[in-house]
């Protein structure tokens, strides 16, 4: 009987661990292959529409740093392609932002005419998103130089970034561990 609790606290260990890693949230890169640019007018409401994303997802934005930035502005703001004031800037040329609350986030290109020519995305949090970080998190501070301003991002390195893929919520992998420790303890399961 012993020998079997070990077993079981064992497979515990490792179903824990492997559910560490599902419970990331998806990662997209803004306009795929594309990324962020006006060369070749990119659509990026159509990109948008065909995403799914979620609280916790990251968004990348990848840029030549010399002719494109990121600005996260409002709604107004970006209905009028106005770069003025700003919510945040990012210049790093390749800026993760992950999403920590539902509702939109409005991004433009602050260079003169990008944003008219249609470099900007409104990326919309499905209401059906998981409610674990509901809590709106503060916006990072915004640069006081305007379209040339520095990058509120952390200094690490950002995750890569793939076409979205969902990943399992930890709630279904914690159901998962929990249903297995419990077959394995009440005997329904034998380890050998």
């Amino acid at each position: 009987m012993e020998n079997s609790m070990t077993t079981a606290m064992a497979l515990l260990v490792v179903l824990l661990a492997a559910g560490v890693g599902l419970s990331e949230g998806a990662v997209y890169k803004v306009g795929d292959s594309i990324g962020w640019t006006i060369m070749g007018s990119p659509n990026y409401t159509a990109w948008t529409v065909s995403k799914n994303f979620q609280v916790g997802d990251t968004i990348v934005f990848e840029y030549n740093k010399n002719f494109h930035n990121v600005l996260e502005v409002s709604k107004a703001d970006y209905s009028a392609c106005n770069a003025a004031s700003p919510i945040a800037t990012y210049t790093s040329g390749n800026d993760s932002i992950t999403l920590k609350s539902k509702g939109h986030r409005f991004f433009i290109c602050g260079f003169t005419g990008h944003c008219s020519g249609g470099q900007k995305v409104d990326v919309r949090l499905a209401k059906s998103s998981s409610s674990a970080a509901s809590s709106p998190s503060p916006a990072p501070s915004p640069s006081t130089s305007g379209a040339s301003g520095s990058n509120p991002s952390p200094a690490a390195s950002p995750p890569a970034a793939n076409s979205g893929t969902s990943a399992l919520p930890s709630g279904v992998a914690l159901l998962l561990v929990m249903l297995s420790f419990t077959a394995i303890s009440a005997g329904l399961v034998r380890l050998y």
